[in-house]
């Protein structure tokens, strides 16, 4: 079908993207709620979140290893799974009545989204490939908002019943479906005629390239750390008194997860000069040092420990556009989209296990499991370095 009007590209695709990705930290929104209705410990809503990454995990190995992300449009890909998505994350709001129940809907919440998140990155490369670092950063920017966007629903809604505040997220996805439907696939990144055949595993071939496999690991240290942060904001507002002088968890929570989306834009332009690999060392750096010195600050004045919080936020999502613009850079077109869905498949495998120990040590813990979250940045750095480390000059 034909539309009389180009929608704006990168506005369309990063605007949908906030609105899709809005279903990811839903349920947490509400996690007061639902400890009090289910008579929940915090820990379980480490399991609910976990059962979101384990759809996603799931679905994106499905996704990559058997080529369909590079077999179907990737903008009709993403329009089913909203919808898919949508109708999962609605049912938890309205059918869920216990943890159980809960689990299973928010798995087929995460398996959805596998459609959404790495297609969308998918669909920036094949509109603009020229700027795709700084397009992804807008890219991740809005994935950012999307994950604060359920506690800045429930902050603006403080008296509608925690059901409400999901269900706004179920009917943004219905609308990201509509606007990439519309929008289409770009002109890049189509197969070539005399492209080798895909087959079953293919991806795993990506490992070879020794830039590929240098932002793959530099990624995989920097998701220990996101998703078990962006998990814990809540609890370490709590754990540090914030909420007590600062105000309400869920506008702090809000403030501390949507500053990354300014970290990303901010880095996208950066990378226009100094280029992708030394932006995303500058973040894990910047995220690794507030890991180091976020314990260290207990009895400090709120308002410093909630600047570190911020700083922390900002930095800690900064550098993952620029995993997928590296990756993407070194893989053959024919592949890309195979290859953000498998790279993304192992990061979020590796942020079930800091989700569920930090979550579970936590309450035992406090301030420190920062602590936890370290060797992550660490690790990411030092993967990483064979790009962002100048190279020698020639004697």
């Amino acid at each position: 079908m034909a539309f009389p009007v180009r929608l704006p590209v990168v506005p369309t695709i990063v605007l949908a993207q906030l609105f899709g990705t809005s279903l990811w930290f839903s349920a947490n929104s509400a996690a007061d709620d639902l400890l009090r209705a289910w008579a929940l410990a915090p820990g379980d809503i480490g399991r609910l979140t976990n059962a979101v990454q384990l759809g996603f995990i799931l679905g994106t190995l499905g996704f990559s290893l058997s080529g369909l992300a590079d077999r179907f449009p990737a903008s009709r890909i993403f329009a089913v799974c909203a919808v898919l998505g949508a109708g999962a994350n609605a049912a938890f709001a309205l059918l869920a009545n216990g943890l159980d129940a809960g689990i299973g809907l928010r798995f087929l919440v995460g398996l959805s989204l596998a459609g959404v998140y790495p297609l969308g990155m998918k669909l920036v490369v094949s509109w603009v490939p020229e700027r795709a670092g700084a397009a992804l950063a807008q890219l991740v920017g809005m994935l950012t908002l999307g994950t604060a966007l359920p506690h800045g629903v429930r902050l603006l809604g403080g008296g509608w019943p925690w059901q409400g505040v999901i269900l706004v997220s179920s009917g943004l996805a219905l609308v990201a479906a509509g606007m990439i439907f519309a929008l289409g696939d770009g002109p890049h990144l189509k197969r070539r005629h005399d492209a080798p055949p895909l087959r079953l595993g293919a991806v795993l071939m990506a490992f070879a390239n020794p830039r590929f496999r240098a932002s793959a690991l530099g990624y995989f240290g920097h998701m220990w750390e996101l998703y078990a942060f962006w998990t814990l904001v809540p609890m370490l507002v709590v754990a540090t008194g914030l909420d007590r002088s600062l105000g309400p968890v869920s506008g702090l929570a809000f403030a501390v997860i949507g500053v990354g989306a300014l970290g990303c834009l901010v880095g996208g332009q950066w990378s226009q000069r100094v280029g992708s690999p030394r932006v995303a060392a500058a973040a894990l750096a910047g995220s690794a040092l507030s890991c180091a010195v976020f314990p260290l600050l207990t009895g400090a004045p709120p308002v410093l420990v909630f600047t570190l919080l911020l700083f922390w936020g900002a930095t800690v999502v900064a550098d993952s556009p620029h995993f997928s613009a590296l990756s993407a850079r070194a893989c053959p077109p024919e592949i890309v989209g195979s290859a953000l869905a498998f790279q993304n498949a192992i990061g979020f495998g590796i942020t079930l296990v800091s989700i569920h120990w930090g979550t579970r040590l936590v309450p035992d813990w406090g301030p420190a499991i920062a602590w936890f979250l370290l060797p992550g940045p660490l690790f990411g750095l030092l993967a990483l370095a064979p790009l962002w480390r100048p190279s020698p000059t020639p004697a």
